[in-house]
């Protein structure tokens, strides 16, 4: 009766497949939109020297206008700030002291929107690289689709051992929960609400009714945050597949990986579950359970050489290798999905022990809140 264990693997590899293949919306099936409404692109920025001139640059090639871009450097302790000065056509906003009870990117991001003149309101991650028809493209959305809120998922850019190691195991495990992104736009259920932080665009006016980015100035996943604020508005959100308009790179080493996802994990899990206390409590501490699924067989077949094992192995590896295709890592690392398995669910056991009660990141200490 066991062979219904790599029977369910291979058609987890099935429907895998058919979600590649069939991945929608995708903003290539919307023609730029070049010109209309000021963009006011507000780019938050703390000690982010490495990548702000070569995110700032693209923005700057983009095929829309009218555009503002302001860089608000978030008391940045490198040379984030001398580096945008250098550049024209683009206003540096120097961040005032942090306040009590606010996340640093939150409120950057308000500093910008206080001095921002646009219609519409983009925000931007400094670790990101813009195609030139990407905001054309995003604009193009939010006006053909009448929603309040436009957001673009980005292909990861991973160069490291450890960056293409892991990552595609976090984004399978967060995929896995998303769906299909055709079942969030204008959703009306909170919980299912995300955003990708990385790039956001809203109007003004949506964007001031549901309180800025102050209404979120707690959260650790501040993007998921003011997404389920806007549906908690009845106002419309929509996300789309944007990975040949835009690359993010973000993180560079292990450390950098484990105390990202250390920050987001244990209070962003949460949020996806239906505000039942006991569910919501539980779930940081069972995330990485599903990461067994790719531990248990190979070590099984190993111990014990069952035959059941040993398909369901090969089919694992067949599933990893295409993921990997797809993430455009190399191809090899699919045989060491055992062991990126088990590091995620390290970061996600210690994004629970560690995440839930307090937040380090960029030389700060916080206290989290959902």
């Amino acid at each position: 009766m066991t062979w219904w264990i790599p029977a369910a693997y291979a058609l987890f590899f099935a429907l895998l497949i058919y979600r590649y293949a069939t991945r929608r919306p995708r903003l290539a099936d919307w023609p730029p939109q070049t010109g209309g409404a000021l963009v006011s692109v507000i780019v938050p920025a703390r000690n982010e020297a490495e990548n702000i001139e070569a995110c700032v640059r693209s923005i700057l090639a983009t095929a829309y206008r009218p555009l503002e871009v302001i860089v608000v450097d978030d008391r940045s302790t490198d040379h984030t700030a001398a580096i945008v000065e250098r550049l024209a056509e683009v206003r540096l906003v120097r961040g005032a002291e942090l306040p009590p009870g606010w996340f640093g990117k939150q409120w950057a991001l308000v500093q910008g929107y206080r001095v921002a003149r646009g219609e519409l309101l983009l925000f931007v991650d400094a670790d990101t690289r813009q195609h030139p028809e990407l905001i054309a493209r995003a604009v193009g959305v939010l006006t053909t689709e009448h929603v309040a809120l436009v957001s673009v998922i980005s292909r990861q850019e991973m160069v490291t051992f450890w960056e293409r190691l892991v990552q595609p195991h976090v984004f399978v495990a967060l995929a896995a929960r998303v769906g299909d992104l055709r079942r969030i736009n204008r959703t009306r259920v909170e919980w299912d609400a995300i955003a990708n932080g990385q790039f956001i665009l809203t109007t003004r006016a949506a964007y001031e009714s549901v309180g800025t980015h102050q209404a979120v100035k707690e959260s650790v996943v501040d993007d998921m945050a003011l997404a389920q604020t806007y549906v908690r508005h009845h106002l419309d959100i929509f996300l789309t597949h944007g990975e040949q308009y835009m690359i993010t790179r973000m993180y560079t080493s292990l450390a950098g990986i484990a105390e990202g996802w250390t920050k987001n994990l244990a209070t962003g899990v949460p949020l996806a579950f239906p505000p039942i206390p006991l569910v919501r409590r539980l779930a940081p501490y069972v995330m990485w359970l599903p990461a067994l699924l790719w531990i248990v067989p190979p070590l099984a077949w190993a111990m014990f050489g069952w035959w059941w094992s040993a398909v369901t192995t090969l089919i694992s590896l067949a599933i990893w290798v295409a993921v990997y295709w797809a993430q455009g890592a190399p191809l090899w690392y699919g045989l060491l999905y055992p062991f990126g398995a088990g590091v995620v669910a390290w970061i996600m056991m210690r994004s629970a022990w560690r995440g839930s009660n307090k937040v380090q990141w960029r030389g700060r200490v916080y206290t989290p809140h959902a």
